[in-house]
């Protein structure tokens, strides 16, 4: 899996590029912050649902720090997804690089 760093993927979204930035927290973690637009799939609900997530561009997965989302990355890729990122530091390296407003827990 290829690790995508946050200034990387703000580089991306300034440029509007196409891609799926899914979450995979829970969602009482979405209540604090998230990133948008993005997908929320919650981590265990990843193998029942896969057919919601497009293979068709780049998928950029992130978590609270990037180890859920490493753990993801490395099951889709199981499953035949290719172009999938982990979003390195996941919204902790967001807030600190990118954000410093949002909140962090």
């Amino acid at each position: 899996m290829v690790q995508l760093s946050v200034k990387a993927l703000k580089q991306k979204m300034d440029r509007n590029e196409s891609f799926t930035l899914l979450d995979v927290r829970e969602l009482y973690e979405r209540d604090i912050c998230k990133l948008a637009p993005d997908q929320h799939i919650p981590m265990n609900q990843i193998p029942d649902r896969l057919g919601e997530i497009p293979k068709d561009k780049d998928l950029i997965v992130y978590c609270r720090s990037g180890g859920r989302s490493a753990n993801v990355c490395g099951f889709l890729e199981a499953q035949g997804f290719t172009n999938v990122y982990n979003l390195a530091g996941g919204i902790l390296a967001w807030s600190d690089d990118i954000d410093p407003t949002l909140q962090k827990y």
